[in-house]
């Protein structure tokens, strides 16, 4: 099933004027995007994600959806996971993360697939992110582009029972299996 998701045109600062809510939306090329909320399973891979980065995060701060990043007047998505190293370009304010994250961490949900793959692939290419993650929960995998000059490179595809260097946290080992994992760490 596909998830039907809601649209509409504004600026960075309509955006801004919105009354705070837990509803998935985020902002790019303009459009104000509406999502429901993610899939129990997605849920699962997020904490598991998130806890395996809270391991192994060399500095900074991790993020969770929803959380507003400002990237640029038309766009301000709302990754499901974003690691802020501590001296790095995103800036943290009292509303939300500002400028390009080391880490964006995007996991699939019904519907986000495309749009995970190729907006927001370039979206975060184009502001120069260091390391972009996508999760697919259900297939059991994550691939990692990592930034090399102004473009991205294909690090792979993990499984459950691989591991990868991730450049953006230091060049520490990431063991796929822990994300995946649903009984917790």
């Amino acid at each position: 099933m596909v998830a039907a998701f809601q649209k509409r045109k504004m600026t960075a600062t309509e955006y801004a004027q919105l009354d705070v809510s837990h509803q998935p939306m985020e902002l790019l090329d303009g459009e104000l995007i509406i999502m429901p909320s993610p899939s129990p399973k997605h849920q699962n891979v997020n904490l598991q994600t998130v806890q395996l980065l809270l391991r192994l995060k060399p500095n900074g701060q991790i993020f969770y959806a929803p959380i507003d990043l400002y990237l640029d007047d038309l766009n301000i998505p709302q990754p499901d996971i974003v690691w802020v190293a501590a001296g790095g370009r995103c800036q943290i304010s009292e509303t939300r993360l500002e400028g390009p994250p080391e880490l964006i961490v995007e996991i699939f949900s019904p519907g986000t697939e495309r749009r995970d793959r190729k907006e927001k692939f370039e979206l975060v290419q184009a502001h120069r992110v260091s390391e972009y993650w996508m999760i697919h929960p259900i297939e059991q995998y994550v691939q990692v582009y990592v930034l090399r000059g102004s473009e991205y490179h294909y690090l792979g595809l993990f499984a459950p029972g691989e591991t990868f260097v991730s450049p953006a946290l230091g060049d520490v080992t990431v063991d796929v299996s822990m994300i995946f994992n649903e009984q917790g760490f």
